[in-house]
């Protein structure tokens, strides 16, 4: 069962929005506890997934990084699209970020 509050994640697959796949991925780049999400930049989580890996993925990725973020730094559980008009407006403004 996914976590309610951030204290109660005790690994990344509590964390709404974050399965087995995205769990993967962070642990990839170093992030191996909820804890370890606290007050991170989603988008530099996203940028250092796509280096670490060496290809681009899904945009929607990024937003379940934020989603995540959000969750860990206090905020409630919500839905990963729910931050994908955020992540484009961002893109926008920082020319050589697709998404």
């Amino acid at each position: 069962m996914k976590a309610r509050h951030a204290d109660h994640a005790r690994m990344l697959e509590d964390i709404p929005n974050i399965g087995p796949s995205i769990a993967s991925d962070l642990r990839g780049i170093g992030i191996a506890t909820p804890q370890a999400l606290v007050q991170q930049d989603p988008y530099a989580l996203y940028a250092r997934v796509n280096a670490a890996t060496g290809q681009r993925h899904d945009p929607c990725l990024c937003d379940c990084f934020i989603a995540a973020v959000r969750f860990m730094d206090g905020g409630p559980p919500t839905p990963w699209w729910h931050y994908t008009d955020e992540r484009k407006q961002h893109f926008a403004r920082h020319a050589g970020i697709a998404g």
